[in-house]
């Protein structure tokens, strides 16, 4: 039976959820969810509906996405088949361990410091994967055509739309490095002024690079003449992506891992992404103690979640990248007996150090999208092109903003995350899909580079443990460390962070922990709930107020329906 919701919440939401029963679209921008939800109402199914907010984003988030840049789709189909679409951004042929040099002259801090080549400009930019992912999908899953998918980007792009004041405070953020690039400077910082929140961005170039996508499709770029022309700029400023390259660029169709918590399966991205296994191994090691007796916001629970991050990004440090380059141990980390073993090294009374490799350097500026539609297709899609604004620079004439994805290497050879030629970044990308009885109950993803894992694996136990709604659970203040710090956003209670510090664990009030989350909940009667919180513009756009009197036929019976027990 569903858990009780909980009245003795130390936070309140600033948003409400949405209603639906023929479909839900949650993005970070309202008119990315309408350009979702215009599709379902045309008779789209949820993957076209997540690729037209996809292109939709990319004009009206443009800091965050782009079709030069990187991301996973994670698919539930009507069948019941789970699949991960890996259009990870790679390194280019000709970029090997020692691209950037002098190694000796990078600070071991490298990830930390700005300005390098490996941060802004071409060279940073590496091999694209989103444009090759989207376009597969609509094209193996979708309903519709890829032109229609594309026309409400394009007509954002070409109509132009009001600046939010995210996008602003994003813009005058990178202000320094975006006037170093004339191109998008123009677009962005019109007489060298940030653009404000309620001006109108027009991108007219951008608009026709759409259109000659929506003709040629993804070829257009991987190996046709928008490839062509992004390649020569970058070549002009001394980047190594090549035409060998973008024709050479593979999607990797990927199996899930799957585990459980509490009568439910929980299923993410698999390696190159560290997502989807350290969340489950988070959990893992969780299910071992009462979570739901010790409340939400309690010292005990805070102190348990600090540990179990601290063990989580220990082992991320140590083993998890590409899986065409390194051996990633993904059984072990899964296994009962590994989490039985960290738990018990979980002292309940005291911070304590975890070993831990180096630290990554995974930008914070991602964007997501959680879409169902009727019929039982479910979407949780993860994209960036790494930092705000990525390489910030502009292909003359496209519009387009590509990747820094250069900069998630390890410039220093012989590292697990050191460059390689067709080497995927690693990312901690976590689109999940949560199951009740071989069907999905929970969505949820949400943008914040290293955060993001942590930040999923708090929204289940919220959900799971706390019997939070998923308005509640994307809202619910977060916490987040990786050994050191630990992070806390307000609204947690201030009695239990001074019991956090008197068992050892430093801690730092910050604005924010990770990004807009986002989330869809499906309830019993064949509606659905769809979620955004406070930390972005998400906006969720439901269809069908009321029950339909076919929504019996809404989740059709799915192979392995009571595999899970009820929790």
């Amino acid at each position: 039976m569903p858990r009780p919701i909980p009245q003795d919440l130390s936070f309140a939401c600033e948003k409400r959820p949405a209603t639906g029963t023929l479909g839900m679209v949650v993005t970070n921008h309202p008119l990315a969810s309408a350009a979702g939800a215009e599709m379902l109402a045309a008779g789209g199914n949820a993957i076209d509906a997540a690729v037209a907010a996809l292109f939709a984003l990319s004009v009206v988030e443009p800091m965050m996405v782009g079709i030069v840049g990187g991301g996973m789709a994670h698919l539930r189909l009507a069948d019941g088949r789970h699949l991960v679409i890996d259009g990870m951004a790679c390194a280019p042929a000709t970029a090997g361990a020692d691209a950037f040099r002098p190694v000796s002259d990078v600070p071991p801090d490298y990830m930390e410091t700005e300005g390098r080549e490996n941060a802004v400009g071409a060279k940073s930019v590496a091999v694209p994967g989103t444009l090759a992912g989207w376009c597969d999908a609509a094209q193996r899953f979708g309903r519709l055509p890829l032109a229609d998918l594309i026309e409400p980007a394009i007509r954002l792009a070409r109509r132009g739309f009001a600046v939010t004041p995210y996008l602003s405070s994003c813009i005058s953020e990178c202000a320094a490095d975006l006037l170093v690039d004339g191109e998008i400077a123009r677009r962005f910082l019109p007489g060298g002024r940030p653009l404000q929140a309620g001006d109108r961005l027009v991108a007219a170039d951008y608009a026709h690079t759409l259109e000659v996508i929506a003709k040629e499709g993804a070829a257009a770029l991987y190996g046709g003449s928008l490839g062509r022309t992004i390649v020569d700029h970058l070549a002009r400023r001394g980047g190594w992506v090549s035409m060998e390259d973008l024709a050479g660029y593979r999607l990797v169709d990927r199996e899930p891992v799957r585990g459980r918590y509490r009568g439910h399966e929980v299923i993410g991205p698999p390696p190159p992404s560290a997502g989807g296994v350290h969340v489950l191994q988070m959990l893992s090691i969780l299910e071992g103690f009462d979570l739901r007796a010790m409340g939400f916001g309690s010292a005990d629970s805070m102190h348990l979640l600090a540990e179990a991050l601290k063990i989580a990004f220990a082992d991320r440090a140590a083993a998890t990248a590409d899986p065409a380059f390194v051996d990633v141990p993904v059984e072990r980390l899964l296994s009962a007996e590994y989490a039985a073993q960290r738990r018990a090294q979980i002292d309940p009374l005291r911070a304590r150090a975890w070993s831990a490799g180096v630290a990554s350097s995974e930008s914070a500026n991602t964007t997501h999208v959680s879409v169902a539609d009727r019929d039982g297709n479910v979407v949780a899609s993860t994209q960036t092109i790494n930092s705000l604004f990525g390489a910030r620079i502009m292909i003359p004439g496209t519009g387009i903003v590509p990747n820094n994805y250069m900069y998630l290497f390890d410039p220093h050879p012989g590292k697990a995350l050191s460059i390689a030629p067709g080497k995927r970044v690693t990312t901690s990308m976590a689109p999940t899909i949560v199951l009740r009885n071989g069907r999905p109950r929970y969505v949820l993803g949400l943008p914040g580079g290293l955060r993001i894992f942590g930040s999923v694996m708090q929204a289940v136990v919220n959900l799971l443990e706390h019997g939070m709604t998923i308005q509640q659970a994307v809202e619910a203040p977060r916490l987040w460390t990786q050994g050191q710090e630990v992070e806390v956003e307000d609204g947690l209670p201030g009695a239990a962070l001074e019991a956090l510090r008197a068992r050892g664990h430093a801690l730092a009030v910050v604005p924010h922990v990770g990004g807009g989350m986002n989330g869809i909940s499906f309830e019993d009667d064949g509606s659905m709930t769809g979620a955004a919180c406070w930390r972005a513009d998400g906006t969720a756009v439901g269809l069908g107020g009321g029950l339909a009197r076919e929504s019996t036929r809404f989740w059709p019976d799915a192979p392995g329906a009571n595999a899970d027990a009820p929790d």
